[in-house]
């Protein structure tokens, strides 16, 4: 699977990291910056770009990383069309595309060791849509509102 990857200062290293884990697994991994550390860089553009790029392509997913997450979700989910969900842990990373079918998902590398931020990326990468009809259901709903506004 191709997987689009992005991470400001904070989440750097993490990313340095998930890149090599995830190629390690059979996955392509496109680096959407940041491409060296610089501690006074803004992730908003990084976390776009990887969103943007998860949109245009289908099948494939999105990790977007900071010091909490938070910020890169809330960026990557200005793109229309993406879903991206704040996974903290392999349940909420799984749950993330069990229910939500999320195409991206934030990791706050401030919150993680290294291991545990590769299980949760391997838990988010590796779970499908469910398909249930009331999970679509509901992001049919928040779809057509995105649509609507």
């Amino acid at each position: 699977m191709r997987i689009h990857i992005a991470a400001d200062h904070a989440g750097y290293e993490l990313k340095e990291h998930l890149k090599a884990h995830l190629g390690e697994g059979g996955h392509e991994v496109v680096d959407h910056g940041a491409h060296e550390y610089d501690a006074q860089d803004d992730y908003p553009s990084f976390c776009i770009a990887a969103a943007e790029a998860v949109r245009a392509q289908s099948d494939t997913l999105g990790i977007v990383i900071g010091g909490s997450g938070n910020g890169e979700q809330l960026a990557a989910n200005r793109v229309t069309g993406i879903r991206a969900a704040l996974i903290w842990s392999e349940e909420t990373a799984r749950l993330a595309r069990q229910h939500n079918d999320a195409q991206v998902g934030s990791i706050g590398a401030r919150m993680h060791s290294l291991d545990e931020a590769a299980a949760i990326a391997d838990a988010f990468v590796s779970e499908p849509f469910s398909g249930d009809e009331r999970h679509q259901r509901r992001i049919d709903e928040m779809t057509r509102y995105e649509q609507q506004r």
